[in-house]
């Protein structure tokens, strides 16, 4: 057993490799856009894509908790790997559509349950004596494991286009498998409870419910930070490859600068510990705050390649937020229901793309990409104060707390 959960480790940071490696995503809007899809159409499957995973989100994180964590990683990769290969006669508008809900359910299957099962391996393993990297760095490790696969799909992606976008959608087809054929290898992790799993399902919403109102309030208030910071990093995600077709990229540099982008989120998620002792957390939040803002006026105002540099800074936002509000999150949820609590707050960024993605694809189409992201940097500027100000005010009330407790609260 202990063998077997020291794997786990490695398995899982495999899986987050291959789930990142997706060479089809750095030039999925001219594929769409190949099929005759205008930029509405492709936010609209993306809205389907969101609506899913709303709908799925939340009980799958439960069916994780529950029924286990590995077996839901295992019958979300499976049906991921089964909605990759839709794509090799994939289209119409209806058959991404289709696509992308097979995807929803899959994605959130596995979303929260491998940071749980993660989460819950290095704190078993620390627990009977074993070294290792520690919860904290685990987490921050996977999220820059994800982001380098990201871009090393968008290098594959731009090498595949030498031949054509066909080939592009055939190995994507048969490496969606990848991350099933890992999941085998993955074990259960023991867990307060685990001889004794409470069945009583409304206790255990009404239990979920009180860890995030009415627990510790940085909770919260990180759930909200994650919704917000998530939200912006979902719609500039989709602003991005239309914006480079705008300033007159080449489709065969999409793939590069998507690998560029990646690797920037991989090295800021790796470093963000680091950078968090040095600035101490209140500089920290400032940084992540300001550096979207930044990257959204420059790319607006920018020309060519300059516009497109300017995109780093979002992506050194998200490399940092990530890691840092959820390694807060988790750091404060019990183990029993952390996934559940990580599909929940999942939910919140999904649940408002569904009706705003739409929305910012008719944004694009009708006012100019340069127009779109203006608008965004004036909406979300007084968002992230709305959620940051009151996150530091509890960070603020715990620390004063703890210095009258025996046992520090993590850091954030």
């Amino acid at each position: 057993m202990k063998r077997s959960l020291e794997n786990n480790i490695k398995a899982i940071y495999l899986m987050g490799f291959f789930q990142g490696f997706l060479v089809v995503v750095p030039v999925f809007v001219p594929l769409l856009q190949g099929h005759g899809l205008s930029m509405s159409e492709v936010l609209q499957t993306q809205a389907l894509f969101a609506l899913t995973i709303a709908l799925c989100e939340v009980p799958s994180g439960y069916v994780a908790d529950i029924w286990g964590r590995r077996n839901a990683i295992l019958l979300g990769s499976g049906l991921n790997a089964l909605g990759f290969l839709s794509l090799l006669w994939a289209d119409t508008f209806v058959d991404f559509l289709i696509y992308e809900a097979i995807l929803g359910v899959g994605f959130s299957l596995i979303s929260g349950a491998d940071l749980a099962l993660l989460y819950d391996t290095e704190v078993y393993l620390r627990k009977i004596g074993k070294r290792g990297a520690g919860a904290s760095k685990s987490l921050s490790r996977l999220i820059s494991v994800e982001a380098a696969a990201s871009g090393t799909a968008g290098i594959g992606a731009s090498l595949l286009l030498m031949w054509s976008m066909d080939w592009v959608v055939t190995v994507q087809a048969f490496t969606g498998f990848a991350p099933f054929l890992l999941g085998l290898l993955v074990v259960e992790a023991p867990r307060p409870g685990d001889t004794a799993r409470d069945t009583d399902h409304g206790a255990n919403a009404r239990h979920i419910l009180d860890l995030l109102l009415f627990g510790k309030p940085v909770v919260l208030w990180t759930a909200f930070a994650i919704a917000v910071f998530g939200l912006l990093a979902v719609y500039v995600f989709w602003v991005y490859q239309k914006y480079w077709e705008i300033q007159g990229v080449p489709l065969a540099w999409f793939g590069y600068i998507w690998a560029a982008f990646a690797l920037t989120v991989s090295l800021a998620a790796r470093y963000a510990e680091a950078l968090e002792k040095f600035l101490g957390y209140r500089k920290l939040l400032v940084l992540i705050a300001a550096l979207p803002l930044l990257g959204l006026f420059g790319m607006a105002f920018g020309v060519g390649w300059w516009g497109v540099i300017c995109g780093f800074a979002v992506q050194i936002s998200r490399g940092l937020s990530m890691t840092i509000f959820y390694e807060a999150l988790n750091s404060r949820v019990p183990g029993d229901f952390r996934a559940t609590v990580n599909s929940l707050v999942s939910l919140g960024v999904r649940g408002i793309f569904i009706v705003t993605g739409p929305v910012l694809g008719i944004a694009l189409d009708s006012y100019g990409v340069s127009a779109t992201l203006i608008g965004l940097a004036v909406l979300f500027a007084p968002l992230m104060g709305l959620v940051l100000i009151p996150l530091v005010v509890r960070i603020r009330r715990e620390e004063a707390e703890d210095t009258l407790q025996p046992e520090p609260a993590a850091a954030l």
